[in-house]
This record gives structure tokens, sequence and C-alpha cells, in this order.
């Protein structure tokens, strides 16, 4: 019986806009609330939490096929450098829960 595949993205990203802790919370709960609703992921700030202008998050989704869930970190990835701040460096691997 297949598994399904977990898809991880992790992304460093830059706000230069924020001059404070409460303007880099804006733009990480607007991140999490829109990658949840487009590809039913789970977001977590993972590092940098005491920085201003800097974050990293962690994006993960689960897919019945490896495809699928690829595909889900490619449309993640393409809206996240697609918004007003900038993705420094984004690393993602598949899982299968299987192996």
């Amino acid at each position: 019986m297949a598994s399904g595949w977990v898809g991880v993205l992790t992304c460093e990203l830059w706000f230069p806009d924020a001059h404070s802790l409460k303007e880099k919370r804006h733009y990480l709960r607007s991140a999490k609330a829109q990658l949840q609703n487009r590809v039913g992921a789970s977001v977590a700030e993972v590092d940098h939490h005491d920085v201003w202008q800097r974050a990293r998050i962690t994006v993960a989704c689960v897919a019945r096929e490896y495809h699928e869930a690829e595909r889900l970190l490619d449309e993640a990835e393409r809206w996240l450098r697609g918004q007003e701040w900038e993705v420094a460096l984004a690393q993602r691997f598949l899982v299968d829960p299987e192996e």
C-alpha cells in the first residue's frame, strides 16, 4: 500500500521594508495564510525570530504521488518569489515515508 509523499521547502526570506518585528510578522502571517490556502501547506517560522528583516520558514505538504508533491512545492516557491520580499535561499526535498 502506497503511503504518499511529503514535500518540504525551506526558504530564507528577506523583508527590506520591515522596520520592526511587528511589520515582519505581518508579512509572515500573510505568507502562511496564502500558502495554506493555495497549496494546503503547513508553514512554520523556524529561525531568525528576533531579526526584523529576515526569516527562515519551512513549508510542508503531503500528496499521494511524487509529481503532485513536487508540483505543490513548485507552486509554493513560485508564489513566495513573486511577493514584495526577497527569497534569498530555497532548499527542497521530497520524502517517501515508507523508506
